[in-house]
């Protein structure tokens, strides 16, 4: 597999007829302080990378390259309107972040890409996920449905209102909710930088 490969190609060949499989592996670095945990990638139509966040007009990239190096486009490749794989990869190694969905295989009730049209048929082993990244500090979900797909599966009683975090039980961790850097979710991306900010001076990355 290439260095900068993350496809889960048997998972790709898995997902026949209604039933899609996750097209991409877990992507955890040994030295894992933050996991950001969604609900399942878009289709793959709307993709311009194989990596998590591969929607262009996703900002995700965006606020991160706007915090760590001042530059919402530092991730972003203007010209052919995609993300710089490499640099994000290399980044997120040093800094340790790491990606991954809380749905293992889903069904798409409607041909977009919302989470509400999303019907989870194999959720992730969360636990067993958690277990491979002993150093993590925060569990991060920024959508309804991985929240409560994950609130469920940790037994989490109350869910974290946006900009805020509670702790998983049985865990030195904590379960932090932020804004969505989907462009529907009516919020400038400036602001949604300042909670994310907050994320990560808490685990120390900032």
């Amino acid at each position: 597999m290439d260095k900068y490969s993350y496809l889960a190609e048997d998972n790709i060949r898995r997902s026949v007829g209604d039933v899609e499989y996750h097209p991409l592996l877990p992507f955890l670095p040994s030295n894992t302080k933050v996991l950001f945990l969604g609900s399942f990638p878009p289709q793959r139509k709307r993709w311009c990378m194989d990596f998590f966040y591969p929607n262009f007009i996703n900002d995700h990239w965006r606020i991160e390259g706007l915090l760590f190096f001042d530059d919402k486009n530092h991730f972003v490749n203007l010209v052919s309107k995609s993300f710089r794989l490499k640099a994000i990869v290399d980044f997120l190694n040093e800094k340790g972040v790491g990606f991954y969905d809380t749905a293992t295989a889903v069904r798409r009730l409607q041909d977009n890409a919302s989470d509400k049209f999303l019907e989870v048929v194999e959720p992730t082993d969360i636990r067993a996920l958690l277990a491979k990244v002993p150093l993590c500090r925060a569990v991060v979900t920024t959508g309804e449905k991985a929240t409560s797909t994950l609130c469920a599966t940790l037994s989490i009683d109350v869910a974290p209102k946006v900009g805020e975090y509670v702790p998983i039980p049985d865990t030195s961790m904590v379960l932090y909710r932020l804004p969505s850097s989907s462009r529907a979710y009516p919020m400038s991306l400036e602001r949604k930088a300042e909670a994310y900010r907050k994320m990560f001076e808490y685990v120390g990355l900032l």
